[in-house]
């Protein structure tokens, strides 16, 4: 372990990253300021124990708490047939404007219907 002696205002570099500074002192108690990048955690020593003890609780799965909690946690009621297909329901396509879209540029159609009524075809062409 390294002991290192630092009066108020006075800091401590570990690596590039972390910074802890003095910052008051008070009969027996040291206050200090860390600053560190937030991917690395943080903790006084009794809150870290804390957080491991808990982890490796957590990690310990018994075959009662599956039990446990295969019981509390049931399926839901079985669908039948009540899927709605339709992505707009009528209310919302009500108010959606109508739009018209037209073909792209150079995708129009060329083709020029003719009518086979009696009428159309006694009309001469005048091109």
């Amino acid at each position: 372990m390294l002991v290192l002696s630092r009066q108020r205002d006075e800091t401590i570099m570990i690596g590039d990253e972390i910074e802890i500074s003095v910052v008051d002192i008070r009969g027996d108690k040291v206050r200090l300021g860390i600053n560190a990048p937030t991917r690395i955690a943080v903790h006084r020593k009794e809150v870290y124990d804390a957080i491991k003890r808990e982890n490796t609780d957590a990690a310990r799965l018994g075959s009662t708490d599956l039990d446990t909690l295969a019981q509390t946690i049931k399926p839901g009621p079985a669908r039948r047939g009540h899927r709605t297909t339709d992505l707009i329901t009528t209310s919302a396509a009500a108010v959606l404007p109508a739009t018209k879209v037209s073909p792209p540029a150079g995708l129009t159609n060329t083709k020029t219907t003719v009518s086979s009524s009696p009428k159309a075809s006694s009309t001469k062409d005048t091109a």
